[in-house]
């Protein structure tokens, strides 16, 4: 599934994998991979900023507003599908770091190699329990070692989890960075988070089994 970065900029850019946004993400960019995911983070933007981020799209009629945060979502979305088809990989091999560009603030991150898919095997048809299910998910989606999702994931896994501010030190990022990856790419890599406060009253994250 293509996922989706915005930056501080209003710049868009769609890439192939969650591990290749893992980069832009770490520049402080916020990750997204659905219209709903969009919308949570657009909850907290100002009016003027969603009527800057269409404007920036390329092949756009600039507006003064929108009449709703709804209807700014749905218009930006629908736009930015184009950069999500041209980011995923084609027939042939791609140069390395190769990668279109849009005009405008929005961009399509191409040339990513295809990631290998788990061969079926033929089992009887029978309705897996969800936590296997997971397993299977989280082991399909299992992040590249060394990789920043590694990095936070074997934090999450702890008994105890991670606070916010031990993940914003231990990586670099500000608090809203650290949560548009939680929505973002721990989900897409298959992974439950739970966001609790510990007895200290600090906001922390874990993995749920």
């Amino acid at each position: 599934m293509t996922t989706f970065t915005i930056d501080n900029d209003n710049n868009i850019t769609a890439f192939p994998t969650a591990d290749q946004a893992e980069a832009a993400v770490g520049a402080g960019a916020l990750p997204f991979t659905s219209q709903k995911e969009l919308a949570e983070l657009a909850s907290a933007w100002p009016a003027e900023r969603l009527v800057a981020i269409w404007t920036s799209l390329p092949g756009v009629k600039p507006v003064e507003s929108f009449k709703s945060a709804k209807a700014a979502i749905s218009r930006i979305w629908g736009r930015i599908q184009k950069l999500g088809e041209a980011a995923q990989p084609e027939a042939e091999p791609a140069k390395p770091n190769a990668h279109k560009k849009a005009k405008g603030g929005a961009q399509a991150a191409k040339g990513a190699p295809a990631t290998a898919k788990a061969s079926k095997k033929t089992t009887p048809a029978k309705k897996a329990p969800k936590a296997k299910k997971a397993a299977k998910t989280r082991e399909a989606n299992a992040p590249r070692e060394g990789s920043k999702t590694a990095q936070v994931v074997a934090m999450l896994q702890r008994k105890n989890g991670a606070t916010l501010a031990e993940i914003m030190d231990k990586m670099g990022w500000l608090k809203h960075t650290v949560r548009g990856f939680m929505a973002g790419a721990m989900k897409k890599a298959g992974f439950s988070v739970e966001s609790f406060k510990s007895d200290k009253g600090e906001r922390t994250y874990r993995i749920n089994p």
